[in-house]
């Protein structure tokens, strides 16, 4: 599964940084490496807890994507541009956590994927939880929004390692 190979090249990658490096931040308004990995496992779990909602609902929802919501599935990822977010949803992520504490983040989300890849298919593709972005979305569209945004931040990440000292 290709998420999964992303996901674990992420987590290997996380060998060649120095506790320093993980912690750099070249302007205080520009995310440390660090942070960047916080925010992907946050936003991972949250769209796996909305995947596994779906696996709860009984009663289907007639209600759709969103215009972008359709483009971002259509062309199965997200646009080359950088997304900022509502001031209020935008917390500056985590820039405490050590290599160790990562890659075991890392695992949990892993795991979680792989305790649901034979599962996902099998729930009704009307039962949908609403992305405030994107629409109304099925368990299938939440599972595989995790490898979508993995691969989003890909740009992120050589740019963050290419400013390291």
């Amino acid at each position: 599964m290709r998420e999964l190979k992303l996901i674990n090249t992420y987590k290997n990658e996380l060998q060649k940084y120095s506790l320093e490096q993980l912690r750099y931040k070249s302007e205080e308004a520009v995310w440390s490496i660090g942070q960047m990995y916080d925010h992907l496992i946050l936003v991972a779990h949250e769209y796996l807890d909305n995947m596994e909602t779906c696996a709860t609902l009984n009663e289907e929802q007639p209600h759709g994507k969103t215009e972008f919501g359709e483009h971002l599935f259509m062309i199965r990822g997200f646009p080359p541009i950088k997304i900022k977010l509502p001031d209020e949803l935008n917390t500056p992520p985590n820039n405490s956590d050590s290599n160790d504490v990562l890659i075991s983040r890392l695992d949990q989300v892993i795991l979680r994927l792989n305790q649901w890849e034979s599962k996902v298919d099998h729930i009704n593709p009307n039962y949908k939880v609403e992305h405030g972005g994107f629409g109304w979305l099925n368990a299938r569209e939440w599972y595989d929004l995790v490898g979508m945004h993995f691969r989003h931040h890909l740009r992120q990440k050589d740019e963050l390692e290419q400013s390291l000292v």
